[in-house]
């Protein structure tokens, strides 16, 4: 009975002595409830800074090296005032995958996903630039509209209370001024208006510039063997209809690396539709009236041009317009 008790004694010392650290080597001891990572997630936290990680949004626990590692983890930023973020668990297991934290040792706990939003004391003048910013992105009057600059920086806007739970109300106002846009921002905090603020906007539009590529003679066409469309920063916008310009000619000589305004070219001057002497209809029409009579073309014209008919009936010299359809109209 006595060996009975001796060897149980011993097994339960070797049992505790496998738990228990033992002493003057306690660095090699690692609890049980320690040897991974546990993230526990809260469903709504108010943080004090833009930038979110992990350790602002969850508790962290587990073995230290680790813990201390992932509560590091940037889960992103929150750029505009009031806003809030949503994030959820696979996207906390993606951005520990990306800070090389094998997720077998990893354990979540709490909420689906947490929603996270900044504490705001004031809102500075940035932000309001980046609230107007994003609102004329978000409603673009002119697709083109690559850059936006502030004129001047609006105030800081002091509120009354720290954790509140901000609106906005944005709109455009007219102007006034070319290139510009007028954004104004109304604030509301716990549903009671507390301020507005104006961000004016200096507009820059991506455009085109058709520049030569080598010489190109007067009423040569253009063509993408003479000339590059090059992709720039103007204070204008491109017209509505703006298109490659080939086809077009050239109305006098263009040197090479020249940037091609559009009164340096002009249409395809069209073949002449009417000679010199050649037989003409003259032709007048009217609501409920049409004349027609037979003249001789005294000079060359094309459709659009005036030149001199006689009238072979009347023997009279007219000024009569050149018609597509190869008729004349004459100057009344």
């Amino acid at each position: 009975m006595k060996g009975e008790k001796f060897v149980l004694i011993v097994i339960c010392l070797v049992g505790f002595g496998q738990f228990c650290p033992a002493s003057g080597n306690s660095e090699g001891y690692v609890a049980l409830e320690d040897s991974g990572l546990k993230v526990h997630l809260l469903r709504e936290i108010v943080i004090k800074d833009n930038l979110m990680k992990l350790g602002d949004v969850s508790v962290v626990y587990g073995r230290e090296d680790l813990a201390n590692k992932a509560r590091e983890v940037n889960l992103g930023r929150i750029s505009l005032p009031g806003q809030r973020v949503v994030i959820d668990r696979s996207t906390i297991l993606s951005r520990l995958a990306c800070s090389e934290i094998s997720l077998s040792e990893v354990t979540l706990s709490g909420a689906e996903q947490v929603t996270v939003r900044k504490q705001q004391r004031t809102i500075r003048g940035d932000e309001f630039v980046e609230l107007a910013k994003a609102f004329f992105m978000e409603n673009p009057p002119v697709r083109s509209v690559c850059q936006l600059n502030p004129v001047s920086m609006p105030k800081d806007m002091p509120l009354p209370a720290s954790d509140q739970d901000l609106q906005f109300s944005r709109h455009f106002v007219n102007s006034g001024a070319r290139n510009q846009t007028r954004i104004r921002i109304v604030v509301y905090a716990n549903g009671k208006q507390v301020g507005m603020r104006e961000v004016r906007l200096l507009l820059k539009y991506e455009c085109h510039n058709v520049l030569t590529q080598k010489e190109i003679s007067a009423g040569e066409a253009i063509s993408p063997d003479n000339v590059r469309i090059e992709k720039v920063v103007s204070d204008n916008p491109d017209p509505s209809n703006w298109k490659p310009p080939y086809g077009l000619i050239a109305k006098h000589n263009l040197t090479a690396n020249t940037v091609v305004q559009p009164d340096m070219l002009g249409p395809v001057t069209p073949a002449i539709a009417i000679k010199r002497n050649g037989t003409v209809v003259i032709r007048i029409e009217r609501p409920g009236l049409l004349v027609t009579a037979i003249g001789r073309a005294l000079q060359h014209g094309c459709s659009g041009e005036f030149i001199k008919v006689c009238n072979v009936d009347s023997q009279r010299t007219i000024l009569c317009r050149v018609n597509e359809d190869g008729t004349v109209e004459p100057v009344l």
